[in-house]
């Protein structure tokens, strides 16, 4: 019998009691540690319609953390609700506009019921001077009741919500605790962020993320960030503290900091005293040398923490030495002062939510460390976009363990002028910035989260005029902001660019061909980005996905009908999309225009009627399609090789140059050996030269190489293979292109 897949356990990084502190529990509690208790795994569930009132049965249950469409026995209609952002798309091809702006502006619900009902009983400790409770994140809307008494509301979709348990916690007894959270993104105001996606077709409401008690004395460390000095080796850490007791109470403030692994002792800082009286909160900051600090990168991960005391509570933070920075001078990305390539992909996690085969698996502990460890190191990736939709906190974790840079974006993906026809769409900006405190907040101390992204594909002036000026400031780590198709917030912020090169294929006729490629240079056309002068991304390239079952998908249809025709087998298409996608990713990243080259996308969903899809042949063992595990694994090489020729004939025993384009990513010189071959059908080489390469670190080089074409006519594949030479050399960067060679 196989043993049921492994969830995500309750781990002590996992239960985060405010949004930036790790609690590492001993188990004999000492006197002034905070206790954590995990509330994850089985709850009871209910639905229904009226707010305020708690279903007198529960008649069905729920793992949490985990999405509402799982309960057991299931839901009907659990996750039926098309956005406004869907209805969009559904009048760009012929729904009435009158009646989606009449009667369907805020989505058009198609279940009976607005909330989920959770329940779940715990028995609490001996009392404590202070006792909350903390949802990392569930949507849509969240409100709480403890023992018949309610604890409060939240409404963000996105962030951890904390209720003070105060007068309802029930001492040394058994408590009931229910959670209502909204059954649909309508159940919160219209202008609140609820995620908006013009092609996500399910919205599923659940806890999808972890939910835990904590218990401690005063003063209480509310929270605690930790910010990285490289150039100085020192941190600063900035605590708030607050007494919520009757009386006075000072807290004798310390920090230890230790490595992750092992536990060896780094650096210690005198304690502090800092009075507070009742009900004052204080912010202190202050500076911690770390000698011989080892600095964290995904190439070496190392981590730190740092254990602070109070006297009546105690947090364990963990963090890496790491700045992370764009230059608008270079045009570069810097990882602790150096230029640092970024090669990478998306995940649209909430996407994969309305996956048939999601389940369960985004709380797995191996298939996430899976998703952001081993298969991300095998594709050569450093750097991925979380995109329209945040991750449990867990997933940051792994990321910030394995080694992984992280463009955290906001759910926000609201269009430009004229996408909500007849309609003037205003924000509450107030609340925007509430909620994007508080995501900063439960984010700032992972090293792997390098970029605040604000938006996707969003033109909307409140984000720079108010968003990110009104928070910037409260990361002490100062990372880079992104702001889609805005004006930059800063003057060395990056910009995005999403250049789908075969767009035009989707209703029209197709007017890219890949021989332009051998002609452009690579730089964004005129007015392709919002600033010119500031480092540019390609977070987004393709427009070529394909199901996982070789099928097209909505946009993408036309596209291959135009390619291929339509008399093609599953494999054919599939190795074609590879094979294209792997050479535009060769092409973008040899020209050296921009910092980073990301594509789209690693994990979405895919099923009859998506807009995308990613390239798993098996989503659930993580075994992603050969062909395309094949090409873009040589095409994010940190050697990297781009052959520049697309035709698709060649005269039988013609001679010609080809140009061949080598980039290397590393912080060391590559030199080696180029071979350009013609091989045929059978894998055998026709024709081959040879001709040397040297590339100093992070340089780049343009070869021209002669070569006769092999006289017999057939199909073939033209190699450009670049082996490097040395000690511990890596295997050779391949670059492939498919012609046929027709009689003279």
């Amino acid at each position: 019998m196989n043993p049921k897949p492994q969830r995500v356990l309750p781990t002590t990084l996992a239960l985060l009691v405010s949004a930036t502190l790790c609690c590492f529990p001993s188990p004999a509690l000492a006197a002034g540690a905070r206790q954590t208790i995990s509330l994850d795994g089985h709850w009871q569930m209910e639905d229904g319609k009226e707010p305020a009132k708690i279903p007198a049965a529960f008649t069905h249950t729920v793992v949490v953390p985990g999405l509402a469409n799982q309960a057991q026995p299931p839901f009907a209609d659990v996750d039926k609700f098309i956005s406004r952002e869907n209805l969009a798309n559904r009048i760009r091809s012929g729904l009435s506009p009158a009646d989606w702006l009449t009667n369907h502006w805020q989505g058009k619900v198609e279940q009976n019921r607005d909330y989920f009902w959770y329940r779940k009983t715990f028995r609490a400790p001996s009392p404590r001077a202070a006792a909350w409770l903390r949802i990392n994140k569930a949507q849509f809307g969240t409100a709480v009741w403890l023992n018949g008494q309610k604890l409060g509301e939240y409404s963000g979709c996105f962030t951890a919500s904390q209720f003070q348990l105060g007068q309802a916690i029930r001492w040394n007894q058994e408590n009931t605790l229910d959670i209502r959270i909204g059954a649909h993104p309508a159940m919160l105001p219209d202008t609140y962020p609820t995620g908006s996606d013009f092609e996500k077709i399910k919205w599923t409401p659940g806890i999808y993320d972890s939910v835990s008690l904590s218990f401690c004395d005063n003063p209480v460390i509310e929270t605690l960030q930790v910010a990285p000095r490289v150039a100085t080796g020192e941190i600063t850490v900035q605590t708030r503290l607050r007494n919520t007791g009757a009386t006075s109470a000072t807290a004798v403030l310390a920090h230890t900091v230790k490595a992750w692994k092992g536990g060896r002792k780094v650096a210690t800082a005198a304690p502090e005293m800092v009075p507070l009286q009742p009900g004052e909160e204080k912010v202190v900051t202050q500076t911690i040398k770390i000698p011989d600090a080892r600095l964290w990168s995904p190439e070496d991960p190392f981590l730190y923490v740092v254990e602070s005391k109070t006297g009546g509570d105690s947090v364990t933070t963990r963090f890496g030495m790491r700045e992370f920075r764009f230059d608008a001078a270079t045009k570069r990305a810097y990882l602790n002062g150096k230029i640092y390539y970024l090669r990478g992909s998306n995940i649209t996690l909430h996407r994969f939510f309305e996956d048939p085969l999601c389940k369960d698996l985004p709380w797995q502990e191996a298939w996430v460390r899976k998703l952001l460890g081993d298969l991300p190191k095998k594709m050569h990736w450093n750097y991925f976009r979380f995109c329209i939709g945040p991750v449990p906190d867990r997933w940051l974790d792994i990321c910030d363990e394995e080694g992984l840079l992280i463009q955290n974006e906001f759910f926000v993906w609201t269009g430009g002028p004229g996408w909500y026809k007849g309609y003037s769409r205003t924000h509450d900006a107030d609340e925007m910035i509430r909620q994007y405190k508080d995501w900063m907040r439960d984010n700032w101390n992972h090293p792997s989260v390098a970029v605040w992204d604000a938006n996707n594909e969003t033109r909307d002036s409140i984000f720079g005029d108010r968003i990110i000026p009104a928070v910037r400031a409260l990361d002490l780590s100062d990372r880079p902001w992104e702001n889609s198709y805005n004006p930059p917030a800063g003057p060395n912020d990056p910009v995005e660019h999403h250049p789908y090169l075969m767009i035009s294929g989707h209703r029209d006729k197709l007017k890219f061909s890949m021989t332009n490629l051998e002609t452009m240079d690579g730089k964004p056309g005129k007015g392709a980005l919002p600033s010119d002068t500031n480092p540019p991304l390609i977070n987004e390239y393709g427009w070529l996905w394909l199901n996982r079952d070789g099928s097209p998908t909505l946009l993408t249809s036309n596209v291959y009908a135009q390619l291929m025709g339509t008399n093609v087998t599953v494999r054919e298409r599939l190795d074609m999309y590879a094979y294209l996608l792997g050479a535009k990713t060769e092409f973008w990243r040899a020209h050296r225009q921009y910092a980073g080259i990301i594509h789209f996308v690693y994990l979405t969903c895919s099923y009859p009627g998506v807009y995308t899809a990613d390239h798993f042949a098996d989503v659930t063992k993580l075994k992603l399609d050969p062909a395309f595990a094949d090409y873009m694994g040589e095409a994010f090489k940190p050697l990297g090789v781009y052959l520049n020729f697309f035709q698709p004939t060649l005269a039988a025993g013609t001679t010609r140059p080809y140009k061949v384009m080598l980039v290397n990513d590393a912080a060391t010189p590559a030199t080696g050996k180029l071979n350009l071959t013609f091989e045929d059908a059978r894998g055998k080489t026709a024709a081959s030269v040879t001709q040397g390469f040297s590339l100093k670190e992070q340089g780049d080089q343009s070869l021209e190489i002669a070569l006769t074409a092999p006289a017999a006519p057939g199909r073939y594949l033209l190699k450009a293979a670049a082996q490097p030479t040395g000690k511990g050399a890596a295997r050779p960067t391949i670059s492939r292109r498919w012609v046929v060679i027709e009689k003279h």
